[in-house]
């Protein structure tokens, strides 16, 4: 993988580090494709039982596109008569957002600056997200005249409903860390300083716990977010029965019965 994407697994937490605090972790070509694979590489790998996402430095998440690497390939395109640059949505973002929301295990976005664009996709892409005070949050699409991308459309609006989704889409603007926390965009605020040491412990806590368990949670929410009642209890029976059947639950209640803590296995 190319350096401006860190990969490493220690202990079943697989940390991916955005690493171009230079360019405020803008997403070039190498960038995307480093950071694809490290997603994929964490969702399939039985080691990994939780993925943190962060990012170097302390000004930016990630700002999004790389524009100045954009308008290049833009104007290439246009010499040619060709579309290639745009096929980043299939090639990169949609691998990318796809790999964080399906893999059976729960994922931490620690977000220490600017998100916005498909920087604000990823960090949405999480099922978890540990927030700098001193961060804020952008969906930049329209201010560039594009359409949403990264997953948006299908995160942004189940975070905080379809009218405020609208109104940060339509209006693009700085979101501060406060209100990204009031309106359920950021799960926790803490302290710039704290950042790096709370994201990574919140990460191996989910690390730590019952792996089976967190996958079906995370296939029972993403189910039931557009199904009926009625289907989502089918699904839950389904996922309840999965998980009852994992090592992790005999290990769970028996150490219920002893008063002990478990001690999790991940399956």
């Amino acid at each position: 993988m190319a350096d401006t994407v860190l990969y490493e697994v220690s202990d079943g937490l697989a940390t991916i580090t955005l690493n171009r605090p230079e360019a405020m972790n803008a997403l070039n070509v190498a960038t995307k494709v480093a950071l694809r694979d490290a997603a994929e590489t964490a969702a399939s790998d039985p080691a990994v039982r939780a993925v943190l996402l962060t990012a170097a430095g302390d000004r930016a998440f990630c700002v999004g596109q790389d524009l100045k690497e954009h308008v290049g390939l833009l104007l290439a395109d246009q010499e040619s008569g060709t579309r290639e640059t745009m096929n980043t949505v299939r090639d990169h973002y949609n691998p990318i957002v796809r790999a964080f929301t399906g893999m059976r295990k729960p994922v931490v976005a620690g977000v220490n600056g600017v998100a916005a664009g498909a920087g604000f996709g990823f960090a949405l892409a999480a099922d978890y997200r540990v927030v700098a005070d001193t961060a804020s949050f952008n969906t930049s699409f329209a201010g560039v005249a594009l359409t949403a991308d990264s997953g948006v459309s299908w995160t942004l609006p189940r975070l905080i409903g379809a009218s405020r989704a609208s109104d940060l889409l339509l209006f693009p603007r700085s979101i501060g860390a406060q209100e990204a926390y009031e309106l359920g965009i950021a799960n926790r605020l803490v302290p710039a300083a704290d950042l790096a040491a709370e994201a990574e412990k919140t990460a191996r806590k989910l690390a730590e716990g019952p792996t089976v368990a967190y996958a079906a949670l995370k296939e029972s929410l993403a189910y039931g977010a557009d199904h009926s009642l009625s289907e989502a209890l089918d699904k839950e029976e389904e996922l309840q029965t999965l998980a009852g059947a994992s090592e992790d639950h005999t290990i769970a209640v028996r150490a219920f019965v002893a008063k002990e803590k478990p001690k999790y296995l991940g399956r």
